[in-house]
Order: structure tokens, then sequence, then C-alpha cells
């Protein structure tokens, strides 16, 4: 009988609806016990799109025989694009890349392999005993086909190298695997059923070497009595993969892919002359330096080579390279000075090889590294050496994250073991190596430098950074991936995959990616002293033990961090904490100057510096200081201020028996009787956050007044020459509770993108005056403000513009805190920076020297369609986001800013926070504040007691012994 095949199976799958997590979860457990797993039956596939009977033939030759999936996978790949148990074989090319939907697909093919290597084949657990379901060899002859198709597509190679070559790991074309990845995989899987093995788990997955074979062995022999015959199993096949991986590479072997690269091509003759100079030669330094030189030219060589097959030849050949690297690395010792940055340098280098750096990445550090010819160096450029070799493994581990993320999260949500995912593919790559390279140095370094990390017990704590300085004791809380209803505690530490935009007040932060220094949660654990920091995922993965317990944590203006368990904490320590009156740490939101009569929508050319907290919020007046000082480079804009806000509070709530305002005022006096009568904080605060939702909803669905409407639309067409409702607009809310001069309040209230239709920017302006009454609004401003129920919003009302690139610029040196420097950072579309996106950061010293710290690493982007509404488009990491040009527009706006500013009526002192995009290369300028730091934090003395005085410029002789 013959089939037509319809991608929709049924009527009812076509009208399927999105499945939740839990039921996802439930239908994996199902998989796993059922002996045909996420398969339904087995069909031939014939060319011609029809579908016949296993035991029949098709139409014409050429079919591939495998299993059709069960008709619930086919509705959660068509209407949640999750693809569970993918078969290649007979899948469109195109479809499996998916590149309308960031690669999601292939990356959900790669992480499936990897759930199926950890946990007994996941939800193939019996179905891969399924006969007849995968054909191997129609698996390979399909992934011969896709890479030939995949690496003639153009730009694939320049923008998505790191992925293309990831995968080709995974996609099965040559017959192989990936051998280390397994090793891995089965030093868990025996060590789950049998835990005496754990130990020498935990050395293979993190101090990889060929003495593991050995033990492995050892450890078998003695124990084999009480292994159980899959466990058996599985060490014979470990032992099989430790001998591969560790015996003495035969360079000849590489031969195979000369004939397949052009004859011409250089890097065909590097082939060769690498395999006639170390076919000899059994690893070591020598070796290795010319395996990542081979690693690198490989990757800057395979673009100008048209040919698929040689370019697939090349990628084949780059993942053999790095098998040998890492093998070679491990009988590299590292005796001198000279020795681990040399490690370090062409460790590096192999990085950019394959594909964890991009290359223009790569040319920016290399100048830091070249120290090959020099004697001596002093303590300060060994210190910038190793805080450089920190930045390169940040960024390399960012690249997994920024790639992978996306679909990792999304298979997070019914199956934690995805978020094993991003470490295994870290651990299994040359930046293994080079985190424990840059470990060593480290420790010279604590040796010549007086000052030391300490993360509890961690092995290696010398690669966490700090960010924010501050102290803090409380519960440790580790949290792997951050769900939208993640109760947040203002009392406990929180260590994060990567920080949240949205983050609520807590006592201390680390993150594994920072994000970037000035998004507005880094601006707010500044401004209120909360210890922030970057560590390793080897790092975050060990204090997961000490996760529940109760630790001290302190982060020093110089960077070194601290965390140690409570109950060891000194004396000194102790005082910190000593109880002190709230009141004095808080400050008061001035009232007398406030403005409620001006109740008309205000031209933002009318504003100035001064208008700050009488008429509107600063970022309304300080945009039309900034209008009137550089009035190309600002749009125009109109302001609702804070009389036009209190005026519609002034109504009757409906369904109360007094106004909006009333009503607010009662909240908070009822919470002060509470508080009076002995009710505990929580117990109050649950009341206060209560009766502001029924506010904040309340405000949503307020009537707004006709004349008001009237003087909008009016003012909408005078100012910006198009009616209310024809031009996309962003709503920003501007309250006079930020910018305070000890409070930013960076980011706590709601912007609305590009808002274009009419009725839309009418509700979008009570969502906007609802916006101070969220939880997350109220709980930092009630943590440091004395008054937080008297914010009042203004309304800031300008048009789109459509930005390739947008961020912040920062005029001081926020790492180092010299005020003769600049930070910035950037990310590619509107809203960048701010939100904690991974962005491309740079300090732009005194001297002139532009000095990256580190590259956008965020999938994702915004772009604003005329249309309105906002338009997710997906990000590449090859090229930078800011031009040489854009930073010299940069460097000059800042002098400008400097100097015109402060000199303004109304202005304020530096340094200065100031939001800013590019379009078509020409600066826009969206926003300026005061930056604002902790000065607590800063000139604490124990904090500095932490980080003592480094003799910068003492001399180091880099063939001094590495260990002392």
């Amino acid at each position: 009988m013959r089939i037509i095949f319809f991608l929709c199976l049924s009527a009812g799958i076509a009208f399927g609806q999105p499945v939740s997590n839990e039921v996802i979860r439930e239908r994996v457990a199902t998989y796993k016990n059922e002996a045909r797993g996420p398969y339904k039956d087995i069909r031939w596939f014939c060319k011609d799109g029809s579908m016949v009977m296993p035991k029949e033939s098709c139409p014409t030759p050429g079919g591939v025989q495998r299993a059709r999936y069960k008709d619930e996978v086919v509705t959660m790949g068509n209407k949640q694009h999750l693809y569970l148990g993918q078969i290649l074989a007979n899948t469109p090319k195109e479809d499996f890349w998916d590149a309308p939907q960031y690669n999601s697909r292939i990356k959900q093919y790669q992480l499936e392999k990897h759930l199926r290597s950890i946990d007994d084949g996941w939800i193939l657990r019996k179905a891969q005993f399924y006969r007849g379901a995968i054909q191997v060899e129609d698996e390979e002859a399909w992934g011969i086909d896709f890479f030939q198709w995949l690496l003639s597509q153009e730009g694939v190679l320049e923008k998505q190298f790191f992925l293309v070559r990831q995968a080709s790991k995974d996609v099965p074309h040559q017959g192989d695997d990936n051998t280390r990845q397994r090793i891995r995989a089965l030093a868990k899987t025996i060590s789950d059923a049998y835990p005496a093995f754990q130990d020498l788990r935990i050395k293979i997955h993190g101090q990889p070497e060929p003495g593991d074979l050995g033990r492995v062995v050892a450890f078998r022999d003695r124990n084999k009595s009480s292994l159980s015959p899959s466990v058996n199993q599985q060490f014979d096949q470990l032992i099989t993969d430790l001998r591969t991986v560790y015996q003495a590479v035969d360079l000849n072997t590489l031969r195979k892919y000369l004939p397949k690269l052009p004859a011409e091509a250089a890097v065909r003759a590097s082939l060769n002359n690498y395999i006639e100079q170390f076919e000899a030669v059994s690893g070591g330094p020598a070796r290795a330096m010319a395996t990542a030189e081979l690693l690198a030219e490989i990757r800057t060589a395979m673009v100008p080579i048209g040919s698929r097959k040689a370019r697939l030849a090349l990628l084949d050949l780059s993942n053999a390279l790095e098998d040998i690297y890492f093998t070679d690395i491990q009988q590299w010792p590292t005796t001198t000075v000279r020795a681990a940055m040399d490690k370090i340098c062409y460790t590096g280098m192999a990085a950019m090889g394959t594909g964890y750096l991009e290359i223009w990445e790569w040319e920016e550090l290399l100048a830091t590294f070249a120290v090959a010819k020099q004697a001596t160096m002093t303590t300060e450029e060994l210190l910038f050496f190793l805080d450089q070799a920190r930045s390169m493994v940040e960024w390399s581990s960012g690249m997994v994250y920024g790639v992978y993320k996306d679909v990792v999260q999304q298979y997070a949500g019914f199956e934690p073991l995805a978020n094993g995912f991003y470490d295994d593919r870290i651990r299994a790559s040359v930046l293994l190596p080079l985190g424990q390279a840059i470990a060593d140095l480290g420790r010279y370094a604590a040796t010549v430098a007086p000052y030391h990390h300490q993360l509890m017990d961690a092995p290696n704590p010398n690669t966490v950074r700090g960010l924010n300085p501050g102290y803090a004791q409380g519960e440790l809380v580790v949290v792997s991936e951050v769900a939208e209803d993640l109760p947040i505690d203002k009392n406990k530490i929180y260590i994060f995959l990567s920080p949240p935009a949205d983050l609520k007040p807590v006592a201390g932060i680390l993150t594994v990616t920072e994000g970037n220094m000035v998004s507005h949660v880094q601006l707010l654990a500044r401004n209120l002293g909360i210890p922030n920091a970057v560590l390793s995922a080897q790092n975050m993965e060990w204090l997961r033990r000490y996760a529940g317990q109760k630790v001290f944590y302190a982060v020093s203006p110089q960077g070194s961090v601290i965390m140690k368990p409570a109950g060891k904490m000194t004396a000194e320590e102790q005082a910190l904490f000593a109880k002190i009156e709230r009141q004095e740490e808080r400050i008061s939101v001035p009232m007398n100057k406030i403005d409620l009569n001006q109740r008309s929508v205000v031209n933002l050319r009318e504003l100035a510096g001064a208008s700050s907290g009488k008429v509107c919020g600063p970022k309304a007046a300080n945009l039309g200081q900034l209008k009137r000082m550089f009035p190309d480079k600002v749009v125009d804009g109109m302001v609702l201020p804070f009389g036009v806000f209190r005026e519609h509070m002034d109504l009757p709530m409906p369904g109360q028996t007094v106004t909006y305002w009333a009503f607010l005022q009662q909240t908070f006096e009822q919470a002060k009787a509470q508080q009076r009568s002995g009710q505990s904080d929580p117990e109050v605060e649950a009341y206060t956050l209560g009766q502001l939702a029924i506010l904040r909803d309340a405000i949503k669905q307020m009537t707004l007044l006709p004349a008001f409407v009237a003087d909008l639309e009016a003012q909408f067409k005078a100012i910006l020459g198009q009616p209310l409702g024809k031009v996309p607009v962003f709503l920003r809310s501007d309250t006079n509770m930020e910018d305070l001069k000890d409070f930013t309040g960076a980011g706590l209230n709601l912007t609305l993108f590009n808002v274009l239709d009419r009725t839309a920017i009418l509700n979008g302006i009570k969502e906007v005056w609802a916006s101070p009454y969220t939880e997350r609004s109220f709980k930092w401003r009630q943590r440091y403000l004395n008054d937080p129920e008297h914010v009042f919003p203004s309304i800031l009302i300008i048009p789109s513009v459509d930005v390739d690139c947008s961020g912040v610029l920062i005029t001081k040196g926020v790492a180092n805190g010299d005020a003769r420097d600049l930070t910035i950072a950037f990310s590619r579309g509107a809203g960048g920076a701010v939100d904690g996106q991974a962005a491309e950061s740079y300090l732009l010293r005194y001297d002139n020297e532009n000095r990256l710290l580190s590259p956008a690493r965020e999938p994702v982007y915004r772009r604003l369609p005329v249309t309105g509404g906002t338009r997710q488009v997906f990000a590449t990491f090859e090229t930078p986001i800011l031009t040489d040009w854009n930073i010299y527009d940069l460097r000059v706006m800042a002098i400008s800013i400097q100097k015109e500013v402060p000199a303004a009526e109304g202005g304020f002192p530096g340094p200065f926070d100031v939001e800013l995009g590019f379009k078509d290369n020409k600066l826009w300028l969206f926003q300026i504040r005061p930056f604002v730091e902790n000065k607590k934090a800063a000139g604490s003395a124990y904090l500095e007691k932490i980080s003592p005085p480094v003799p910068l410029k003492q001399a180091i002789q880099l063939d001094d012994p590495l260990r002392k």
C-alpha cells in the first residue's frame, strides 16, 4: 500500500496546541521505557515523497528505510519547534540547519546526543535496540551530503565557524565519533552506578592525562568481582577509549587529508611539513606549538578554499589536530614563568583555531601574549597578562553559552541534565588545559603580589574576578537556569550562570557570564554596595555543594574575592554586620520643589537640567539639556509631567471609596502601623505588595481624561509632525526617585519600545504609570530610600531610532577606578547593554589605547520596524560591533559632555552614565545620568585590607621557577 507522506499526520496534529514542560517531562519518561521510544513504526521514505510499508518497495529506487515519529512528537516539532529523536536520513538539509530559528534543530540534535551519552540512551534507552529505526549507513551518507551542502553556502563559515565545527563532531559523516566526550560520559555513568569511582571520575573530568588509563585499569581490576555485568562492559569501553586517546599518535594517519586539498593551497604544504617534522616526535612543547599554529592556519585558510570537499576535509583535520593538541599539552612541562606564558599563548591560539575565539578577538589579545623575547617584566605587566588570560577563558566559554543557550534553556525546562551540556563542551576542548595553565600562573602571581582569592575550598579560586566591591553574609544559592518565577531573597547570596536582567535585591551576586559591567543590574549592585564577581563554570559546580549554607562573601575595590563559611568569620568580619540604625543608611527624596500644577504636555526643547525633580524626572530633564547642547544628536520629543500623573491619581478608584492617591497613602500608613505593632518585615512586605498589586491593576484600567488625550494628540502632531498612531515611539518611565545623589534607580521602571498604534500608546501610558509599583521596583527603592511611597512618574515620549547598535558610555574607568579613562559597552540593535546583555566592552584609556574588555556574546538583538513593535534578529560574532570611527566619536562626545554638562544650568558633575547609539554611523544620545558608586564599599578599610598594596614596578625574571 502506498501512502502520500505529509508532515502533519492527522487533522488532530495540525490543530494541536503547545504542551507544558511538565507534559514533555512525562513523555520523556515514557519514551525511556518504551521499546520504540519516540518512534511510531518503520516505513520506506521514497524520493517522490510517498511512504510504503517496510516489506514493499518504493516506485523508484533510492528511498530510505527508517522509523516514523509518533504523532505527538511531530506535533511538538510543528507547534513548539521541539524535535526529539531526530533521524537525519530523508530530513531536508535546510530544515535541519534551521537558519530562521538560529539553527535550533541542529543544536537540539547535538544536545540530545549529549543526553543520550550521559543518561543511558535518554529517550532511546530501549528504542536504540529498535531494529531498522536508524540506519547508520544512511545517516553517514546524509551527513556527507549535508556538510557538502552547508559548506557551499555563502558566509556560513565566516559567520558561524564555531557552530559548524562543533556540528562536525556530532553529525555522522566519516564513521567515527567524539571519543573524548564519550570518555567523560562513561566516567559519569560508571560513577553514578558505582559511587566508589567518583574520585576517578572527577580526575578524568577535571585533570585528564595519560596516567588515567593505568588508574582506571587498576580500579577495575581491584573491584571487578563487585561490578555488575553492565558496569564491567562500560569499563571495557572506557579503557578502550582511553587507550585510543592516549596511545602514541601516528601523524601519518593525517596524510589521508592531503589529496583532498588543492595542490596550490598553502595549508596543504603546511600539513605535509608538519607531518614530516613531527612524525617521529611523541608530543611535547614543540609539537604542541606547531599544532596550535596549524589549527589557526586551517581556520583562516578554510574560507578562501572554495572546494566544499576540501573544506570538509579541513574541518575533520582540525578536529583530529585538536585531539593531538589535547594529548600533547599534557606533556608540556611548565617549570618557568615563561613556559607557563607560552603555554597560555599557544593554547589561546588553539582556542581561536577551534572557534572558541573569533579571529579579531585573538588579534586584540595577541600583543599581550607576545613576550617570548623579554627577559623580565614588572609585576603590573604580569598581572595584566594574567587578567587578559582569564578574560580569554571567559570569552571562549561565552561562545559556548552564546551559541547554545537557546536550546539548553528550552530543554532544561523539562530535562535538568541539559544544563551539563555547557560544561561538557568546555571540558572536552582546549579550554580545559588553558584554564589549568592560567591557574598555574595565577598561583605564581600570588607569591609575588600579596593578594589572594578564596572560594570556600575550591581548588582553583584564581579564576574568579571581582566586579563590584562590597561584603555580605547569607545563605548561598546556586542557580543553573533562571526561571520567571524564581523566588529571590534579599538576604541571600546568589550564583547565576548569567545575571538576570530584572534581578530583585540580593545580598551578593556571582555569575559565570558577566553580561557587562555597565548594565542596569550591575550599576544598581555597584550603587548599593552589593558584592559582585565573575567565576568559572568549574568554580560554580564546586560551590554547588555548599548551597544552603550560610557564607561570608567580600569583594575588594581591587578585585580580590573571599567566600568562606560564616562560622569562620573573624571578629573584624563579624563587626562589619554590627546592628546600626537603618535610617542612617537611607536617603530622602526631595519633595520641596516638585510642581504638580503643570498638567499639560511639555515639549522636550523647553526642559533643562533644572527641570529635574520639579516638572519631570531626570531622564527628560537631562535629555532636554542635551538637546540644547547637541541639537542634531538628540531627537525631538515630549514629556508627560508629574502633574498629569497626579491629576489622574486624584480620580476615584474603582471598587474603592477613595482616590487612587489616597489608596496609595493609606497602604503605606497601614504598613507603618503594622511595623509599629511588631509585625515581622516579611508580613508587612507581603501586605504592601498585595495592596500595590491592586493599585497597579487599577491604574492599568484607568480611563484617561479626555482633555489630556486631546492635549497629547495636539502636541504629538505639532512636535513630531504626524498624528498620534503614525510615528512609532518609546515610552520611558522617568520618576523623581532616579539619579539621586546616592541612588541611581537605573532600569527599575518600564520602558516600552517602538509603540505605534494609538490605543497601544494610550494604554502604554497607564502601564508606565503603574510600573513603579511592581515588586522589583518597590523592593529596590524600599532597600535604600526613606519614603519610597512618594514616587511620581513622568513619561518621556520620543520617536524610535532603529539603531544598528546601542549601549552605555561611563566617563570613568569602571574596572580600574581611573577618572581619566572611559568605559563603554555596546550591543547590536536597540536597548543594548542596559539589560545585562553579553556586550562588547572596552576600556578607553587616557593614553588613547582602546582595550577590549569583552566581546559580544548575545545571540539575538532587537530591531525597530517602522510598523511598530520589535523584531528579533540573530547575531554572529565574526566582526566587532564598533568601528574605530565609532570609538573615536565616543571619545569626542565624552570630552564635550565632561566640559558642557557641569557648566549648564541644573547641570551636575561627573562621572556620567550616558546611553547612546549609532545609526548608519551617526551618533544619537538617549539619556545621561550621574554614575553613582557606593562610597561605603569603595572606602571600606576591611575591603582595602584584603587587597594590600602590590609592588607593581617590581621586576620578575621570566625564567624564574614557576613553583617556589
